[in-house]
């Protein structure tokens, strides 16, 4: 498969056969995305496999808080975890809401999950003095992450990226021994997709490339 077609058809894969995935293909998906830059190629980038039944139980229960505040926020029209736009969404109206599935049950469907784990003595957070949430971290570990879901479609399987449990961060670490000093990143459930995608929709180029200033010309040839 052409890298071009990988990177068009590479969707978030949510549904699963039930196959599983042979530690000796994870592996080769590991071992091609590993090639992942990262920052002063420190590479501090971690993954735990996780196949364990009770593990991905709990991992998915570490998603519901977080998921039950995405499924309220929605359903108030909000863009969920947003931290410019204040929420209007209670505490209440959070607990009260079901945590969507497709959330939750890729953890339990899925053939292997993938928790990706950056080690935060090697990253150069160069916007930690700024007053926003740091973005920044993020690109010693994400590459890495896409790189694994790339390689995972060349090999006929897929995932997709979730983070609603590294809202439970603590508790994460406490489960799966993870460092003080080590941030979870994300977690991937991985499996044979259901059905493959092959037309994705996303926004033109020039909608999201501009010439020499962020209110510049659309970019185009």
């Amino acid at each position: 498969m052409e890298l071009d077609e990988v990177m068009r058809t590479t969707f978030a894969a949510r549904a699963y056969t039930g196959e599983d995935i042979p530690d000796a293909v994870l592996y080769d998906i590991l071992d091609h995305a590993r090639f992942a830059p990262s920052g002063g190629n420190r590479q501090g980038n971690r993954v735990i496999v996780v196949r364990d039944p009770v593990t991905r139980e709990r991992l998915a229960q570490l998603a519901e808080p977080a998921a039950k505040r995405y499924g309220a926020q929605v359903q108030a029209g909000e863009r969920p975890w947003n931290t410019i736009v204040p929420t209007t969404v209670t505490e209440e109206q959070v607990a009260n809401t079901p945590a969507p599935p497709g959330l939750t049950a890729p953890f339990r469907t899925a053939s292997v999950v993938l928790v990706f784990v950056v080690d935060l003595k090697l990253v150069a957070s160069t916007d930690r003095y700024l007053d926003r949430v740091g973005v920044v971290s993020g690109a010693s570990i994400y590459p890495f992450v896409w790189n694994v879901l790339l390689a995972a479609r060349q090999a006929g399987f897929g995932g997709t990226i979730t983070t609603m449990a590294v809202a439970q961060e603590p508790q994460l670490q406490a489960l799966l021994r993870i460092p003080q000093d080590h941030a979870a990143a994300a977690l991937v459930p991985l499996g044979k997709p259901v059905k493959q995608l092959t037309r994705l929709t996303r926004r033109s180029v020039a909608e999201l490339a501009t010439r020499e200033r962020f209110d510049g010309p659309p970019f185009g040839t």
